[in-house]
């Protein structure tokens, strides 16, 4: 069975950990409605993509 000759020292198990972060998901303003949205995404708000409406929303 292997068995590590030494303990792993924090050094190099912090470097081996340094990927493993979670990163905010980038956010930007849908042109038509001003609202913030995921890019390349329909709009949750207004229901357009690239100027066309993709989706019906009720609107007020």
């Amino acid at each position: 069975m292997a068995v590590p000759k030494q303990k792993t020292s924090k050094s190099k198990r912090d470097k081996r950990r340094s990927h493993d972060a979670l990163v905010l998901q980038s956010r930007s303003t849908c042109p038509d409605c001003g609202a913030t949205r995921q890019p390349h995404r329909v709009c949750a708000n207004c229901g357009k993509y690239r100027g066309r409406t993709v989706i019906e929303t009720q609107e007020e």
